[in-house]
């Protein structure tokens, strides 16, 4: 799978406002929809997992808007194909009990890559790892004692 390269620059709102929330929001909608017009196939082999990822309506849904809160997050969106691939497992937990986006995983996995913080759903229909949210890691987040 071969991915275009595009350079292009957004300026992306930095501000805490509504307004400034709301235009991250649909910035990060109109990425994903560049990124899956570029990404037909909407998957990503990652390494770590030697499996693929993929992009579903919950991806887009969940991460525009969680990462839209801050700016720091609506930028490390912007390496999707990068944090995808070569995203490392810190941690593996059951699915929020209260949480109806959850509801579909048989488990949640907690991913690293550089400042982004991925967490992945495994459907237990099928197996399949989809993305389920992509936001800056927070440096409050101790690393977990040992290795998964």
């Amino acid at each position: 799978m071969k991915e275009k390269i595009t350079k292009v620059i957004i300026d992306i709102p930095k501000g805490n406002g509504r307004e400034s929330k709301k235009a991250r929001k649909q910035i990060l909608k109109d990425f994903y929809a560049k990124w899956i017009a570029d990404n037909p196939n909407k998957i990503v082999w990652n390494h770590a997992l030697r499996a693929y990822i993929h992009i579903k309506y919950i991806s887009i849904n969940e991460t525009s808007g969680q990462a839209s809160i801050s700016y720091e997050s609506t930028r490390e969106v912007f390496r999707l194909s990068e944090v995808l691939s070569d995203a490392t497992l810190i941690k593996e937990m059951p699915p929020k009990r209260d949480d109806q986006n959850q509801r579909p995983y048989s488990k949640i996995l907690v991913m690293k890559h550089r400042g982004a913080l991925l967490i992945i759903g495994q459907q237990r229909s099928t197996g399949e790892y989809v993305q389920y949210c992509i936001s800056a890691w927070d440096k409050k987040l101790k690393p977990p004692r040992r290795r998964l």
